[in-house]
């Protein structure tokens, strides 16, 4: 390749590439996403055999989340022993949903909510204790939390 072919190569190169910039709108082309925030909220103390009332206070810009696309509960033993299927919500109103649930052995379990709305989906965990604690459930409260294994794909 000569000198010119060369030269001017670059030359297109710099104006396609000049071509290219940032607009300063571009922000605003995508669509904007309010997310949803979740609280969970668990009795202090949960005994076995106790039928265990299982909260989710909903908000979204900053008011009270009713009418959600969908709300569900997703329960599971930290050691792989019992899994509750994935069930909806009820919805009580106000922002709150809630789910009744009786635990039949104690040990740490791990509570997912998946929430959705207007194209914003979330799914915190939290962690809680039924009755006591196995050295195995201490030793994976040591470790912290894991993923749920259990779960594929979406369910909504």
């Amino acid at each position: 390749m000569n000198k010119s072919n060369v030269f001017l190569l670059l030359l297109v190169s710099l104006l396609l590439l000049s071509a290219c910039s940032v607009r300063s709108d571009a922000a605003d082309l995508y669509k904007q996403e309010t997310p949803i925030e979740l609280e969970i909220l668990l009795p202090e103390a949960i005994s076995v055999g106790d039928k265990v009332t299982i909260q989710a206070s909903l908000t979204q810009d900053e008011k009270k989340l009713e009418d959600a696309d969908f709300v569900h509960f997703e329960i599971w033993k930290q050691d792989g022993s019992i899994r509750y299927p994935m069930q909806e919500a009820k919805d009580m109103g106000d922002g709150v949903y809630q789910l009744t649930a009786h635990f039949a052995k104690e040990g740490l379990y791990y509570i997912e909510v998946h929430a959705g709305n207007n194209g914003s989906i979330i799914s915190p965990q939290k962690q809680f204790v039924v009755g006591g604690l196995s050295g195995s459930d201490l030793e994976a409260l040591e470790q912290g939390p894991k993923e749920n294994g259990g779960t594929s794909g979406h369910h909504h």
